[in-house]
């Protein structure tokens, strides 16, 4: 692989080589949808891009084409619940824009499920990529921080991608910030930023600028998707896509953040990408063996409460203004 420059974006670079590329959302809902900009401007490339997303839609309730144990795939003319099925809703966009539409739903289950529902994945769209995407920075709590955010999905779906044998992998967070609602203390993603960097696992951050085709395109499908999911958008991707279009402050575009009279605070830092080298990040998840058995998400969240009464944790720290 070529040496990157300064004129690259470091986490596109890695992914320079690379043929067939799988974008997946790691904590269901709207994640996948941070990871649009990538998807787009790699097909901007000509590469073969497969999305996936691990699902919080009932499958069942869907006719969704179930191609795999746990492992469902969405297009635009998929039947489900439509108050909320945010990957059919893409499907849709991505119909009418000229892409394809496939999206794959990966159902919540215990470790295993995922990691089967990620082997297939590899195996059969025959990957050399990996860009594992977080809405959100959670994806980089190790265990021991003041708050670990919803670690569930996300460390589920990490060490899934993590286990798998494919040439590239990458982990990506999107969203500095907009996790201090879910009790993340940002301190603690810094430190551990610092501490890939110090691995050489930390591979920068670049802008979400509206202007470019791929930016503007996420743009535009982040806002389809929030429209056709009524009183469940998503406020992540809000604060995101709003820091994006230069919002600042307390600034409210969804109905459900302004009538609860929640203070946010959207900023540039939202809409940068943070890219790291997915085997080191997962590497780092203190409580991997605590879960590795588990059978359901129920049994991984309580893995790792008890892994977090047993050890001492981080104190809170604040940014110095």
């Amino acid at each position: 692989m070529s040496v990157p420059t300064l004129f690259d974006t470091p986490v596109l670079h890695r992914l320079r080589d690379c043929e067939r590329v799988l974008i997946a959302g790691a904590g269901g809902g709207h994640d996948l949808i941070s990871g649009l900009p990538i998807a787009f401007a790699l097909q901007e490339g000509s590469k073969t891009v497969f999305l996936a997303n691990l699902t919080f839609t009932p499958v069942t309730r869907t006719t969704a084409r179930q191609v795999a144990p746990g492992l469902f795939e969405a297009r635009a003319d998929t039947g489900g619940p439509l108050a909320y099925f945010p990957e059919k809703h893409l499907a849709v966009w991505l119909r009418n824009h000229g892409y394809p539409d496939s999206v794959f739903l990966i159902r919540k289950g215990g470790p295993a499920d995922i990691r089967a529902a990620y082997a297939w994945l590899a195996r059969e769209l025959h990957l050399d990529a990996v860009v594992l995407v977080d809405g959100g920075t959670d994806l980089l709590m190790t265990g021991d921080e003041a708050g670990l955010g919803t670690p569930v999905e996300d460390i589920t779906s990490l060490l899934a991608a993590h286990a798998l044998d494919v040439p590239v992998k990458l982990a990506a967070c999107v969203g500095f910030g907009v996790d201090t609602y879910h009790g993340v203390c940002h301190a603690h993603f810094l430190e551990n930023v610092a501490a890939l960097a110090k691995l050489g696992a930390y591979h920068g951050v670049f802008a979400l600028l509206p202007g470019s085709a791929s930016v503007d395109a996420w743009l535009e499908a982040a806002a389809w998707v929030q429209r056709h999911t009524p009183d469940r958008e998503s406020i992540v991707s809000a604060s995101i896509t709003d820091a994006a279009r230069g919002e600042f402050g307390n600034h409210h575009s969804l109905a459900r953040t302004r009538d609860k009279e929640i203070e946010l605070f959207i900023n540039p830092l939202m809409s940068m990408v943070w890219g790291f080298d997915l085997d080191a990040v997962a590497d780092r998840v203190l409580y991997r063996r605590e879960i590795a058995h588990a059978t359901t998400p129920f049994e991984v969240a309580a893995a790792i409460e008890a892994f977090r009464d047993h050890i001492p944790l981080r104190p809170r720290r604040i940014i110095p203004a």
